[in-house]
């Protein structure tokens, strides 16, 4: 069964954006699928597993946005 949680990134201000934070949450082990809302900031994660924030957190970072 799978996991969605919803979370609000910013920064992103184009498709570039969108695609950095994609790649980085996907290379999390466990993720099946990530949806980008670059209007709202929205990032939604699905995975097999919930997920601990922290690691989203740092992923985001990783990519140079913030999760707020």
């Amino acid at each position: 069964m799978s996991n969605t949680e919803t979370y609000t990134v910013t920064g992103m201000t184009c498709g570039h954006c969108v695609a950095s934070v994609t790649e980085e949450i996907q290379e999390i082990p466990g993720v099946e699928n990530v949806e980008v809302a670059l209007e709202t900031g929205a990032v939604s994660v699905t995975s097999r597993e919930p997920l601990d924030d922290t690691v989203i957190r740092s992923a985001v970072e990783e990519a140079g946005y913030q999760l707020t």
